[in-house]
């Protein structure tokens, strides 16, 4: 067959056979809003006659009901499709909801379960010496600026607007957190830029935030200090953002790395994060702006001799007693973890710790500890089971043998993740729930790579975090099929014209490769929770000592007898305690800690027995030579669909998969080695070990 002839630079999930079934459909728009126009251009570029007035197939209404609400309601009228949104920003969610289904939805409502579901860019401004123009970015440049400034054309910018607004994104925060000089000029002397990316996103209406350096004052005011009790600097900030707003009358807020990896905050004058936060809190107050205050503080010095010190406790240390001091417009984002992104980590205790404080949860779409897209690895299960986690039980007794993270999940009847990122956790203060929490925020993976994330088949996670957010019940599996449908029609035509039909060997094959994939790159990477094990700097392929005596706090402590990091309250850090009931007792024990977390909470001899019935040492052996087996059995897959995608589509697939299998063999290897030369013990299959 001829292989579709589509430009992979264009929005991957919104190609025109998603909308071919509106193609000569009467489309009625009602409404005054700049979103409702967005729709009519939608609309038109569907193929669609639109109507002004009476019956018409589909009508999108703005009843300007809940403002800010950007929920719908789907029914029938007059025998077409009738949708009812709450707003101007509804009228896009509906539009694209429409889109999804081909028209074939059930009359109900569609609300977003979070206020705020934000995208973070690591972009600079200009290329950083070491960390390169996008930092812990796979997907090429930064699609907002070259050559050291924002770019003059943002029409890849607009495409990336409408992408993220396909998917239920509100929010974007276009600069790195680590705000280097040249980015803090963002905030000052490139305003008039900034207000041009604005306008790109608020056609679709995403607001932009800015992240900034909280040493702002000292580097762009010429002040002596950043202390956020000096008038003096509070003055600052009042005035920088007056002119923010002059400039961009809907901007978003702040994004803000404080005290963390080096970068200026309160501590610097005896204050803390409430105070810092705070400050920049009331600066915005009278705009209705928000402050992003991150969690992720440690101490990034700590002598590796110290086994006292530990970092999974650092952020819950820092923030929990803090709680009910933060002002209402200020969010403290928490990484979904307490260490850093791992491919396995257990939920941060910090998201049961501060009812008082809008909290939003922070993932990670760019794959830094995953595969970094050169691997495909299918996030989309893992947030999952973190948004459903429920931190305050019950647990599933009957999930506790081997079902890891997701044991807090499957059970029902309590309190989950996302309803305390949504401000209704359990003792939710007023204020939080007033302000909906603080929502859900990740990292991007997006760049100017003409696959937009390097790995062509990386974009299903760009597309299922923002499907999540919206709604963190969706099965991640039928997101990835959702996108598979959206992304790939046109490949079961015939004659390869865009019809919307997808090959159902592209279908299959695209599951194959993707279904498994997050359980795959945890089986040949580092084992039951332990974490890293990887080449410090760049993250990238195995280094299993390579963090281990370096003052980043991220050792796995092994020796000639066992493995793992004892976090429990009898013997070890306390870090356990920091979870409510059930959960500080179950990582307490080993009687019913997770396999999949074992390491994480406990130090172990490596004849430890698994509830698989098999050791430590020996589950390390057979996932790894398993996981090995399994990349090369997806690339022999992937290899069946050349001809049935596009040709450029195949090749990079291809490529990637090729250094997939190339890197899983060598952490199978070093991983295998390390564990035999340690432990003395030989694999029970006798397979080769160095």
């Amino acid at each position: 067959m001829t292989t579709p002839d589509r430009s992979s630079v264009h929005p991957a999930w919104l190609p025109d056979a998603a909308t071919t079934f509106l193609c000569g459909r009467t489309v009625r728009v009602d409404g005054t809003g700049p979103l409702a126009q967005t729709v009519r251009a939608e609309a038109r570029r569907a193929g669609a006659t639109l109507v002004h007035d009476g019956a018409a197939d589909l009508t999108l209404r703005d009843t300007a009901a809940v403002p800010g609400g950007e929920g719908f309601a789907v029914g029938q009228r007059d025998g077409g499709l009738d949708v009812a949104a709450d707003d101007d920003a509804g009228l896009v969610h509906a539009w694209f909801h429409v889109v999804r289904t081909g028209g074939a939805t059930e009359p109900g409502r569609h609300d977003p379960a979070h206020a705020l579901r934000m995208l973070d860019h690591w972009d600079n401004v200009d290329v950083h010496p070491v960390m390169g123009q996008v930092e812990r970015g796979y997907a090429g440049g930064s699609i907002f600026y070259a050559d050291g400034r924002v770019r003059e054309d943002l029409s890849r910018v607009e495409q990336y607007a409408r992408l993220l607004a396909a998917t239920g994104v509100n929010r974007v925060a276009i600069n790195n957190v680590n705000v280097h000089r040249r980015e803090a000029l963002l905030l000052t002397d490139d305003l008039p830029d900034v207000a041009r990316v604005a306008a790109a996103f608020r056609a679709w209406g995403i607001r932009v935030h800015l992240s900034v350096s909280f040493a702002a004052p000292m580097v762009l005011g010429g002040l002596a200090t950043s202390d956020p009790l000096d008038p003096g600097v509070q003055d600052w900030w009042a005035d920088a953002v007056a002119r923010v707003y002059a400039t961009v009358p809907d901007f978003g807020g702040f994004v803000v790395k404080a005290d963390s990896e080096g970068q200026p905050g309160p501590f610097a004058y005896g204050r803390d994060h409430a105070d810092g936060a705070n400050l920049l809190a009331r600066a915005l107050a009278p705009y209705g702006g928000t402050v992003h205050w991150r969690a992720f503080v440690y101490d990034h010095t700590q002598d590796w001799r110290d086994r006292s010190t530990d970092r999974a406790r650092a952020a819950h240390d820092h923030f929990a007693p803090l709680d009910g001091r933060f002002d209402d417009n200020v969010v403290v984002q928490v990484k979904h973890g307490p260490m850093d992104f791992q491919v396995r980590e257990p939920v941060s205790p910090v998201l049961a710790a501060m009812p008082r404080t809008r909290l939003a949860l922070e993932l990670q779409v760019t794959q830094e500890y995953t595969g970094q897209q050169r691997h495909a690895c299918y996030l989309g299960p893992w947030w999952s089971e973190v948004l459903r986690f429920r931190p305050w039980g019950p647990v599933d007794a009957a999930a506790c043998v081997g079902a890891g993270a997701d044991i807090g999940a499957g059970a029902d009847g309590g309190p989950t993740v996302s309803d305390v990122a949504a401000g209704l956790g359990p003792g939710a203060s007023p204020r939080v729930v007033a302000g909906r929490g603080g929502g859900v925020a990740a990292v991007s993976n997006v760049g100017d790579d003409p696959f937009w994330t390097g790995h062509p088949l990386a974009q299903a996670n760009l597309y299922a975090f923002g499907r999540l957010a919206w709604d963190p019940t969706l099965d991640a599996t039928g997101l990835l099929d959702e996108w598979v449908s959206l992304t790939f029609a046109g490949t079961g035509d015939e004659d390869g014209t865009a019809a919307g039909r997808v090959d159902p060997v592209v279908r299959e094959v695209v599951h194959r490769v993707l279904d498994g994939s997050w359980a795959t790159y945890e089986s040949y990477t580092a084992p039951l929770g332990v974490g890293f094990m990887v080449r410090p700097g760049h993250h990238y392929g195995p280094d299993v000592d390579g963090y281990e005596y370096t003052p980043w706090g991220t050792y796995h402590f092994a020796d000639r007898d066992g493995i793992g990091v004892d976090r429990t309250r009898a013997t070890g850090t306390g870090f356990t305690g920091q979870y409510p009931e059930p959960w500080r007792d179950v990582y307490e024990s080993l009687d019913t800690c997770p396999d999949e977390l074992l390491l994480f909470f406990h130090h172990v001899p490596y004849t430890h027995v698994l509830r698989s019935g098999t050791t430590v040492v020996q589950h390390v052996y057979d996932t790894h030579f398993a996981g090995a087996d399994e990349v090369d059995a997806v690339a022999a897959a992937w290899a069946g669909v050349e001809s049935r995608v596009p040709d450029d589509v195949f090749d990079r697939v291809a490529e990637r998969l090729a250094e997939q299998q190339r890197s899983a063999r060598e952490w199978r290897d070093q991983l295998c080695t390390y564990f035999l030369r340690k432990s003395g013990i030989p694999d029970a299959r006798g397979r080769t070990i160095y």
